[in-house]
């Protein structure tokens, strides 16, 4: 089949760092084509290139057999391309029809018709698959899955030919991944190229019909999806064997439970949205949090943190009854609370600014006296994490944005490790990079146990949870209703407990 789209010897440099060279893409009509790497691999120059952010320093764009260049992404879009990008480009404070429509309002007598933008809305919505948000809501009221799902319906308001998606589920739940899933095969079905980006290999094997692989800025490989096995496409976007996804777990400690929990839980509820959790960890241990995506681990983590008001129940810290009030009190030295939260762009990073500032930010207090910084100490101390944690930077003073997604998520966990925390939640903290950062995070987090520290990870991935943990707590409405561990910790388990199935009914499932 002819392709719809190709770029041929693509070559991108931002200063002294290549991003792309003489890379090579094409995708055809009626087909789900896979984009692998690494972060910092080109996939993401390469897709900003396709969709007219950025200007190729050399090479060709071939689109239905005619050479063009896209000098703006409105460029992109008029000529059939859209483009889904990990970074929301939602604006908050505008209803879910305004961001549908911003680019392009149908307009009445020199007005936007709101009667007809709400129709477009509605009609964009359905499509997604999307109908229960309604088109006048704010978007900032949205949950993250329910905004990414208006940038999805955004996207097919402009009718592309061509679909790009960058790790469009990455934040959804699992109800909105199987629609997403659905919507992407009928559009394949209708004939719509489809580009899609995941570090998920379970999401390429439901979705490619092809897969082109991506290192260091170069094209490596194309492939009909299913030809290479998981661990050959893995080697070659890393450019190098993969052993052991997960660090090894300790055998179990006989004298862990003699240790003093480092947290504890008792009757822990706030609001209706948490319901009695009794929970302890201790150092040493990596705890899961399990179950579907919201189904209280967040409001658990923010409970712990002090960002909630009226919890109830009680927490114990090192033995020690506590009553949080704010973030501020939960990271100070004598409680040891940090928090790496599930969306960095947002949640966890200054993205205009320095790596340093970013990296220093939590840890003021400690590198400063009488309201004075040490610079001299900030700079020391950041370079121990940018050493400690691989962090890929230039130098210190490129503002963190400028990242990859991998090495981003490596500077949020720095930062909270730069006030060596005790306790350390971290919710979904591998949503969205590569497959060889995750493995550097999960032997990071093992080091961290090893070291004392007592650690609870959120994850939507059970793999994650199976490798990576000691024990799992599985949430459902608020609730943990079972633990697991040991030879319990299955996927079978895991989705079992997530649906609140009785042994009886997983069996027969």
């Amino acid at each position: 089949m002819e392709p719809i789209l190709e770029l041929i010897d693509i070559s991108k440099r931002y200063g002294g760092v290549r991003a792309l060279e003489r890379a090579r893409f094409a995708c055809a009509p009626g087909r789900i084509h896979a984009l692998l790497g690494e972060n910092g691999a080109g996939k993401s120059t390469l897709i900003k290139i396709m969709s007219g952010v950025v200007q190729p320093d050399e090479g060709r764009i071939v689109l239905e057999g005619r050479e063009r260049r896209f000098a703006h992404p409105q460029d992109a879009v008029s000529a059939g391309i859209a483009c889904i990008f990990q970074e929301l480009s939602l604006m908050p404070d505008l209803s879910v029809a305004d961001n549908i429509c911003i680019t392009n309002p149908p307009r009445k007598v020199g007005l936007i018709d709101r009667k007809e933008q709400r129709r477009i809305a509605e009609a964009a919505l359905a499509r997604a698959g999307a109908e229960d948000i309604h088109p006048l809501a704010p978007v900032g009221s949205l949950s993250l899955s329910r905004r990414q799902m208006v940038e999805i319906a955004k996207a097919l308001s402009r009718n592309p030919k061509i679909l790009i998606l960058d790790e469009a589920t990455s934040a959804l739940t699992a109800a909105d991944v199987q629609r997403v899933y659905t919507l992407l095969k009928r559009l394949r079905d209708e004939g719509m190229a489809i580009v899609y980006i995941s570090h998920r290999m379970n999401e390429i094997a439901e979705l490619a019909d092809d897969c082109s692989v991506f290192r260091n800025g170069q094209h490596v490989a194309t492939f009909a999806a299913g030809t290479q096995s998981d661990a050959q496409t893995v080697e070659m976007m890393i450019g190098r064997d993969i052993e052991h996804a997960f660090p090894p777990k300790p055998p179990v400690q006989s004298g862990l439970d003699a240790k003093a929990p480092a947290l504890e839980t008792r009757g822990l509820s706030w609001q209706g949205r948490l319901h009695d959790i009794d929970l302890t960890a201790r150092p040493g241990e990596i705890v899961g949090l399990g179950g579907l995506d919201g189904q209280g681990q967040r409001e658990f983590f923010l409970a712990l943190f002090g960002v909630l008001r009226g919890v109830g129940g009680e927490l114990k810290l090192e033995g020690r009854p506590v009553q949080l009030h704010s973030p501020k009190q939960a990271k100070r030295d004598d409680f040891g609370i940090a928090l790496v939260p599930e969306d960095r762009k947002t949640d966890g990073l200054m993205l205009p600014m320095s790596v340093l500032d970013n990296l220093s930010f939590a840890a003021l207090d400690r590198l400063s006296s009488a309201g004075i910084v040490a610079s001299g100490a900030e700079l020391r101390a950041a370079q121990d994490m940018v050493k400690r944690l691989s962090i890929k930077a230039p130098d210190l003073s490129v503002p963190v944005g400028t990242l990859s997604g991998g090495n981003q998520q490596k500077v949020v966990i720095a930062k909270w490790l730069m006030n060596a925390p005790r306790i350390i939640l971290l919710n979904d903290p591998t949503r969205g990079i590569d497959v060889g950062t995750k493995q550097e995070i999960y032997a990071l987090l093992r080091r961290l146990a090893e070291d004392g520290a007592a650690v609870l990870l959120y994850s939507t991935d059970y793999a994650e949870l199976i490798g990576c943990c000691d024990r799992v707590a599985v949430f459902f409405d608020g609730r943990i209703v079972r633990w697991l561990a040991g030879d319990e910790l299955t996927e079978r388990a895991l989705v079992a407990s997530a649906l609140n199935l009785t042994t009886t009914e997983a069996a027969a499932a």
